[in-house]
């Protein structure tokens, strides 16, 4: 069983930029999807992004594209998001969580991801 942990987040002054990291315990990991979710105060844990196992396909919520992307080096056993000119709606806790897929599959439903990370807090401030 992968375990996987988040780190990199911070309070940052919105317009910078913030890279967060997603690191699992296992070299399987190169078999998992894994995606970024987030989970604001008061709101329901929502999709930010996914990447492939082999990582040459990517996905983005319409409300992170342009702004956001996802890169992994599975020899690393790692996932990053880098999220550039952060807002301040950007506040919230930040999830990567993954499941065992094929070759160029990648997916937005929270259902699927059956490993989680515990979470890295990210606050921007106006």
């Amino acid at each position: 069983q992968v375990r996987l942990a988040e780190s990199g987040g911070g309070s940052v002054q919105a317009g910078n930029s913030l890279t967060l990291s997603c690191e699992a315990s296992e070299p399987s990991f190169s078999d998992y999807v894994v995606a970024w979710f987030r989970q604001a105060p008061g709101k329901e844990r929502e999709f930010v992004g996914c990447i492939s196992r082999g990582g040459t396909v990517t996905e983005y919520a319409d409300s992170v594209k342009g702004r956001f992307r996802i890169s992994r080096d599975n020899a690393q056993k790692t996932v990053w998001l880098r999220i550039s000119n952060l807002k301040p709606e950007d506040t919230a806790v930040y999830y990567c969580a993954g499941y065992v897929g094929v070759t160029g599959e990648v997916s937005r439903a929270i259902g699927r991801y059956r490993y989680w990370g515990q979470g890295t807090q990210v606050t921007a401030s106006s």
